[in-house]
């Protein structure tokens, strides 16, 4: 267990100077430099300050005779605009907090991995303890490792942390039956749009569509291959350049719902009509694919579903799991709709 002075130690500081930063005393100068260095050396040793009289009685409940203990959770979502922006996450969530509620628990924060990366938020958000966190994305190493010193369980939602649990589901197989899928309607041009650039051909998704291409005996042309950097205003430019170039596809698989409802959106703009000339297949089954227009074919994720396994896999952990970390890869589906 970290002390105040391993802390003063790493950061080159005294240890008066560690309390006033975390007190967030201002009645001494310090430098945004200084006060940087103990935020950093707070979270690589996991320092916790010691529980006051104060913030130790939150945590008695009712009476100790009842034998009743209240559990609380955090979630760390996985977002690239606004924190509650992606109703992917968003249904991961509502499904997490719905089986949380329902045991009698409470969810004690909700924080992004980018508000993670300042150590002073990474501080403050584990100053009250938690019986366990689920995270929606693989954490910097550093991050991570905190999260480990600070909870006894985390669950993570699809992440590369084989150290713990995930729940997950089949990027490569959902890939693979969006390209059967679209070939069995009679689609042989089929392009993709995926996440960046730099890790196209690592993604299991991109792989799946690859795979099947060949396994149909389709054509596969790196023109109709797309990264949207997860970002729907950029999905809108390459598709317009996609336009002008001549070089669309007969279909499209977009491997998220929200990138293949602004393809939807552009695609309409420039009078190209759907599914006649470019047929658009989406993956997830966000809420608001079943109301853009066309409404749009997808591969069904339960994404609901994957937020209360998770909760689910804390609280065995929390009653007494102690079996090896596993992962549950939940099925998918075709949803059949206007848009192929």
């Amino acid at each position: 267990m970290s002390t105040i002075r391993d802390v003063a130690a790493l950061a080159g500081v005294s240890a008066a100077t560690v309390s006033r930063v975390l007190n967030h005393d201002t009645k001494y100068k310090m430098t945004n430099e200084t006060i940087e260095r103990v935020w950093k050396a707070v979270a690589e040793l996991g320092y916790k300050a010691p529980t006051t009289p104060q913030s130790q009685m939150r945590y008695v409940h009712k009476s100790d005779a009842a034998s009743q203990t209240t559990h609380k959770f955090g979630c760390i979502l996985n977002v690239q605009g606004g924190k509650y922006n992606d109703p992917y996450y968003l249904s991961i969530l509502s499904g997490f907090e719905d089986a949380v509620m329902k045991k009698g628990y409470e969810i004690s924060f909700i924080r992004t991995n980018a508000e993670l990366e300042n150590p002073k938020v990474l501080y403050n958000t584990f100053q009250d303890p938690v019986s366990g966190v689920i995270i929606m994305n693989t954490l910097e190493p550093s991050t991570f490792n905190y999260l480990r010193r600070q909870t006894p369980y985390i669950v993570g939602i699809d992440t590369d942390h084989s150290q713990i649990d995930n729940v997950a589901y089949d990027h490569y197989g959902a890939g693979f039956m969006a390209i059967r899928h679209l070939t069995e309607l009679g689609y042989k041009r089929i392009g993709f749009i995926g996440g960046f650039n730099e890790n196209m051909r690592t993604s299991r998704r991109f792989n799946g569509y690859y795979s099947a291409l060949h396994c149909f005996g389709l054509e596969y042309n790196p023109d109709w291959v797309l990264a949207s950097n997860w970002d729907e205003e950029y999905c809108d430019k390459i598709i317009r350049e996609a336009y002008r170039n001549k070089k669309l596809p007969d279909a499209y698989f977009v491997a998220s719902d929200l990138m293949a409802i602004s393809v939807l959106r552009t695609l309409f703009d420039l009078g190209v009509s759907v599914p006649s000339e470019v047929a658009v297949m989406g993956l997830s089954n966000i809420e608001i694919s079943k109301y853009s227009n066309p409404p749009l074919t997808t591969i069904a994720l339960p994404i609901n579903d994957m937020g209360r396994v998770a909760a689910r896999i804390l609280f065995d952990r929390i009653e007494g799991d102690d079996t090896p970390a596993k992962t549950v890869t939940l099925s998918a589906e075709v949803l059949k709709r206007s848009s192929t």
